[in-house]
């Protein structure tokens, strides 16, 4: 008898400065083309370094998620600044977005117990 593993893997997406109008359509083809890689099954945005959203920056997550979830992949967010998280919740996207406080909590969830392939873009 043969047993599979199905491991993980991970494009972790880091972006800087501000999401907004003005480049949020390429963060948004980048958000895609991560999405879009054979064999990904997880796509992490670390919003760490992000010090400002606007709505184009809010609507490319959106749509990334949207596309996540049309492929059955999983989308997440994680070290979202309580000025963000204001954002989030006053447009109530906080309730569809799966968020976590940092790396070490995503990574307890889905790297604790199994091998997973991380990829950073």
């Amino acid at each position: 008898m043969q047993a599979v593993l199905d491991y993980p893997k991970i494009t972790v997406i880091s972006p800087h400065g501000c999401l907004n109008a003005k480049n949020a359509l390429e963060f948004e083809t980048k958000l895609t083309k991560a999405l879009a890689q054979n064999g990904i099954s997880i796509l992490l945005v670390n919003l760490e370094h992000v010090e400002s959203l606007d709505s184009a920056g809010l609507m490319a997550l959106v749509s990334a998620l949207k596309l996540a979830q049309k492929l059955g992949r999983r989308f997440s967010l994680c070290s979202v600044s309580p000025s963000l998280k204001i954002i989030f919740e006053l447009t109530q996207v906080d309730r569809v977005f799966e968020i976590f406080e940092g790396k070490a909590a995503f990574e307890a969830v889905y790297l604790s117990n199994q091998e997973a392939t991380v990829t950073y873009a």
